[in-house]
Order: structure tokens, then C-alpha cells, then sequence
């Protein structure tokens, strides 16, 4: 298994501070050796980035979003296992990205994060992905995405 805290480190890539729930649900839910993550929507600074793709975010915009939002949700998972270490799988990723009707590159909008987990990880990263093209999102934000991922026996 690859030493995923290494790697970050050696980048020089350093996770934001888990980002507290919004309401009654939790960040992640552990059930076995499948943890749950909970949509996480983009930020910068630790605020909301608010926008609609085809609108005033472009593709090239968004696609960096949904990598800092990969580091959130990666955040939130060194939180509920420990460390990253014991991810042995990253699953699913669903996005849901704010966008105009005639905006479809919602999938190229999620590379940013598929590609950052891809790189991590490796072949571990790669995972099934679902991507939606939505009207409106919590607090305006551009993109949300969710996660679930397999932990290694032992953590």
C-alpha cells in the first residue's frame, strides 16, 4: 500500500483543518471497512466558492475546485481513520456541479479530483465516479462531491 502521508508531504500538499458539519449528519460514517463521506462543497480560504460553471467559473476553474475539494474530503478521512495510510481503496466519488443548462462538462469538472486521487494512490485511486449538472447547491457553492473508500484491516 502506497504511503499516501508521505507523498502529500514530499509535494508539500497540506490539508485544510477538517471542516465541521452544517447540520444534524456526520462528516463520515464507518461501517466495516467502508467509510462514508459526506458531500463536501468547494472552498478556498475555508469559504464557500460560490458560482455556476458556464456562467462566471470555467472549466479550467472548476476543475482546480473539485481538487481542493479532494483535499477537504481527504481532511475529513485523516480525521475518522487516523491517517490516510489505511485507505486501501478510494470507491466512488458522486459530484454535483452548479452549472448553466447548457453546461455539460461536468465529468472534465471532477477530473481535478479523480486526476489528484489517481496520482495519490495510484491504481488504488481510481474509482467509480457519477457526475450531475444541478441548478442550485448549499450556500451557492460551485461543486459538491462525496466519497466512500475502503479501510485497510487494522485501522
Amino acid at each position: 500500500m502506497p504511503n499516501i502521508e508521505q507523498r502529500l508531504q514530499e509535494g508539500g500538499i497540506v490539508l485544510p483543518e477538517p471542516i465541521p458539519p452544517a447540520g444534524n449528519y456526520a462528516p463520515a460514517v464507518r461501517w466495516g471497512q467502508l467509510l462514508f463521506v459526506s458531500g463536501h462543497v468547494c472552498r478556498r480560504d475555508g469559504k464557500p466558492v460560490i458560482g455556476r460553471l458556464g456562467d462566471n467559473v470555467n472549466h479550467e476553474q472548476g476543475y482546480e475546485l473539485a481538487r481542493l475539494t479532494a483535499l477537504d474530503l481527504l481532511s475529513t478521512v485523516r480525521k475518522a481513520v487516523g491517517t490516510l495510510d489505511g485507505v486501501s481503496q478510494i470507491l466512488k466519488l458522486t459530484g454535483m456541479v452548479k452549472s448553466t443548462p447548457t453546461f455539460v462538462q461536468q465529468s472534465a469538472v471532477l477530473n481535478g479530483a479523480s486526476d489528484f486521487l489517481a496520482v495519490l494512490w495510484g491504481e488504488k485511486g481510481v474509482h467509480a465516479r457519477s457526475a450531475f449538472g444541478v441548478p442550485e447547491l448549499p450556500l451557492g457553492a460551485a461543486l459538491e462531491i462525496d466519497m466512500i473508500c475502503a479501510i485497510a484491516e487494522g485501522y
